[in-house]
């Protein structure tokens, strides 16, 4: 599977972006695709995820409420609506897909090591 992100930039802080990933070769093998993101100095943290077939979605706890993702199907392509931004939003943005796991609970997918596949991460940047 390959990761094509797109869509970051910089914004004022309470401002908006949509993020997009669009995957492409082996798709069919796709359970989860989710965010991640990691600040200078950071560890890198999960953001968000959704199944590809059901759409179940799950968050942080730092982004729920603000973010939103999403999946085309037909595009093999998931977005990640940011609003409301915060200048702690600031951070290079990752997104990976996961395939079905032993426990495939989408809550499990907020950990790194159950994603095989990762895009090449694009800057975001929320100044105050």
């Amino acid at each position: 599977v390959q990761l094509q992100a797109s869509g970051g930039g910089l914004v004022q802080a309470g401002g908006s972006l949509r993020l997009s990933c669009a995957a492409s070769g082996d798709t069919f093998s796709i359970y989860v695709m989710g965010w991640f993101r990691q600040a200078p100095g950071k560890e890198r943290e999960f953001v968000a995820a959704i199944s590809w077939s059901g759409g179940s979605t799950y968050y942080a706890d730092s982004v729920k409420g603000r973010f939103t993702i999403s999946r085309d199907n037909a595009k093999n392509t998931n977005y990640l609506q940011m609003n409301s931004l915060k200048p702690e939003d600031t951070a290079v943005y990752y997104c990976a897909t996961g395939p079905v796991r032993p426990n495939p609970d989408i809550l499990s997918y907020t950990n790194e090591r159950e994603y095989d596949y990762w895009g090449q991460g694009t800057q975001v940047t929320v100044s105050s």
